[in-house]
Order: structure tokens, then sequence, then C-alpha cells
């Protein structure tokens, strides 16, 4: 077995992939037990965020894992093989200390990754496929990623989707302060837009959520109101900006309904953020006039303006991280010897038991101790000795020097003078 990571991020797929891959939290646990029941797949993790979709596996066939992600959501193999990255052995481990140290991210150095990744495990331990080398692997990816953040300057000049979303706006407004904002949703992203967007002391706020409970947490926080996710045409055209972000595996905010709430609005421009993968506003609404429209690729490009702290503590980071890689591969290593070392002492076990149960029953005969001793030592190392003389001797030419070589240093053998 060995470990395999593969997927697809901002880099290299677009959204319109991406979002046909994406994982929904409840399906998750049902999509872990499927991957690992059906497929020669030993264990298994899966990290779905707006900006990727990764499957993180223990495998000898890497193949397999590839074509599941396909056929779970009905593609075919050469569809999504363009957009794939994969790695294997030290690379995935590599992979993996990047992600969660957000050095991979859209915004660099963000710190949501992290969250996204121990939630991610947590899942995988539901599911019951997180086995001892996954637990392993992000164990150590959270160690990692903890020294990353204290030992350099990666989270230096917090940017973040939420205020690039507000640096969006300022350009567009005049000032924040005269808008009515309306918020889809009440996820962490919504969370984190709110608390962004209300430190500027917008005129309103007002948030739908399917669960009218959470939003009215976030109302109540943020001295706003409730809407209900049914009332959205009739509501959609008070609102100057609306930020979205559901779990909603299709669209909830359409052209049609959109062009009403601007003809209701006599056509004043609305500003729309769509922070969600996939997309919670149809793509066409961002051809109408008067919508400036935002998704999360837009929003990345943003935030990663000014990045210039952070970038200089990359070689830093790099460095821990190789170091790290080093290390958990060693581990991996030891790992796979586990069962010949065990093979290893079970083999001298047995010749110890066996010399053990014969010497007893020549005390029992009343034979003297010392000689019984005397031959129990001789047979035992006989017994130990015999597999590494046997191999020297029938050893080829060529292995003989490098047999001989071998076991010098396997029982610490001083040259001959």
């Amino acid at each position: 077995m060995q470990l395999f990571t593969f997927g697809v991020n901002h880099q290299t797929a677009p959204l319109s992939v991406r979002e046909q891959v994406v994982f929904h939290a409840e399906n998750l646990v049902q999509a872990l037990r499927d991957l690992v029941g059906r497929r020669p797949i030993q264990e298994a993790a899966i990290i779905s965020t707006c900006n990727r979709t990764e499957v993180y596996c223990n495998t000898e066939e890497p193949r397999a894992a590839i074509d599941w992600l396909a056929d779970y959501h009905r593609m075919k193999p050469q569809q999504l093989d363009q957009y794939l990255y994969r790695y294997t052995s030290n690379d995935a481990v590599k992979h993996a200390f990047r992600v969660a140290s957000g050095l991979d991210s859209m915004v660099l150095g963000e710190p949501q990754i992290l969250g996204q990744f121990k939630q991610a495990v947590r899942t995988a331990e539901s599911a019951g496929t997180l086995g001892l080398v996954l637990n392993k692997l992000f164990q150590r990816t959270f160690s990692v990623a903890k020294s990353v953040r204290s030992e350099t300057d990666i989270g230096a000049s917090t940017i973040s989707m939420a205020s690039a979303a507000v640096s969006l706006a300022e350009r567009i407004y005049p000032s924040i302060s005269g808008q009515n904002i309306l918020f889809v949703g009440a996820g962490e992203m919504i969370e984190l837009c709110a608390a962004h967007f209300a430190a500027r002391h917008p005129r309103n706020v007002t948030f739908a959520n399917r669960t009218e409970a959470r939003a009215q947490q976030l109302a109540e926080r943020f001295v706003g109101r409730v809407a209900s996710l049914n009332d959205l045409p009739t509501q959609l055209p008070l609102y100057d900006i609306v930020v979205s972000c559901t779990a909603s595996p299709l669209p909830i905010i359409g052209k049609g309904v959109v062009e009403s709430a601007l003809k209701a609005r006599k056509h004043r421009p609305m500003l729309m953020f769509d922070l969600a993968v996939p997309r919670d506003i149809e793509p066409e609404v961002g051809t109408l006039d008067d919508v400036f429209m935002y998704a999360v690729d837009d929003l990345g490009k943003i935030a990663s303006e000014g990045l210039d702290v952070r970038r200089k503590a990359v070689a830093q980071a790099e460095v821990i991280i190789e170091n790290q890689v080093t290390d958990f591969m060693h581990w991996l290593a030891n790992r796979e010897l586990v069962p010949t070392i065990r093979a290893l002492r079970d083999s001298a076990d047995r010749a110890r038991r066996h010399e053990m149960e014969r010497a007893q029953r020549r005390l029992a005969k009343g034979e003297d101790p010392q000689l019984v001793l005397e031959q129990l030592s001789h047979a035992l190392t006989n017994k130990l000795l015999h597999g590494p003389t046997h191999a020297l001797h029938h050893a080829s030419p060529e292995e003989r020097e490098a047999l001989s070589a071998t076991l010098a240093r396997l029982y610490r053998l001083q040259a001959p003078e």
C-alpha cells in the first residue's frame, strides 16, 4: 500500500469543473464508505471546499480511486483527467503539509483550510475510513501547520475573501454605511463576511437561511433581521449588496428573479457575491447590465494582491515542511518493516522455546544442570546463526561481498586485523 492523493483546485480547474465534483457534507460519510467498500482502497479521507476537492487514500491502485471519483459524480474519467493533480508517497505527504499550512490556497496563508482539514478528518473517523497511516499523516499535518503559522509570518497582514468583498464594495459604492445588505446562508463564510461588512456600519443587514434558528443567531449578533428563503423573490429588490454562500446543489437565485428585482429597483445597480461551490446564483445573472457579480475565483484574485510579507515567509515554511516530510517518511518506512521484524522475532522465539523445552526435559531426568545449560546455549546459538551462515555459504560471488558487509553491520563485527 502507498499514500496517494489527487484532486482539483482553483489552479488546475475552473469553477465550472470544481462545482461538478464537490461533496456536500450530508453525503460525505456515505461517499467515503462507498470508496473504501467497493474499491481496493484501505483508507480514505475527502476535503471538499469552494476552492478544492481532494481525496487522500492508502492504496496500491491509484487509478481505481480516480475512476471512482469520476463515476460518483457521473463524469467520464477523461473529462476529469486533464484537471487532476496526483501525488504519491512523499509528494502526497508534502502536498498535505503545504495545503494545511495555507501555501496552496487561493489566498496565501489563509487559516480556514486548517479547520476544513480537521473537519475532513472527523468525517473520515465517523465513516470508519481513517486508518493508522492516514490518521498519523493528518495528526502530523496539523502539527506542521501550527509550526508554520507560529514560526513564520505566513499569516501576517490578514487577507481573506471577506475582506476582498468589502474592498470591492467600497470601490463601487461611495459608502457601505448607506447600503442594505442581504446574506444568504449562515455558514462560516457568511459569518466572516458579515463581520467585515458590519464593521462598516451598513444601513440594514438581513440573513436568509434554510435553518431559521441559525439565521436568527447571526441577526442577533450583527443587529439585523431574518428573512425566509421562500421570500427571496419579493425581498431581493430591497438590497444593494447580496452575499450568498449555501450548500445548495442547485442555484437558488435565478436570472429571472434578479431581472424582476432590477425592474422594481428602477435599475439601481446591485452588487452580488456568489461564494458558493456549486454556485448559488445562475452565471447568466452576471450578463445583466445593472449587476456587478463576483464569484469565488474573482475574489481570490483580489485577495491575493499585496502579499509581499507572506511570500517572504514561504521559503521558511518550505524548509519546515521538507524536514517534516523526511521525518514522516522515515516513520512510514519503519512501519513497513514491522512485518519483517515481527517474523524475525517470532522465528527466534520459536527456537528459544524449543530449546528451553528440551533443556527442561533433560533437567527433569536429573542430568547435570551445568552441562544442560552449556548445551542449551550452543544449540540456541547454532539455530540463530544457521540462517545467516547458510546464506553466506550459498551466496554467489557477486552477492558475497555485499552480504558479508551487511552481516558485519547487523552483528557489529570487527574486521579481522
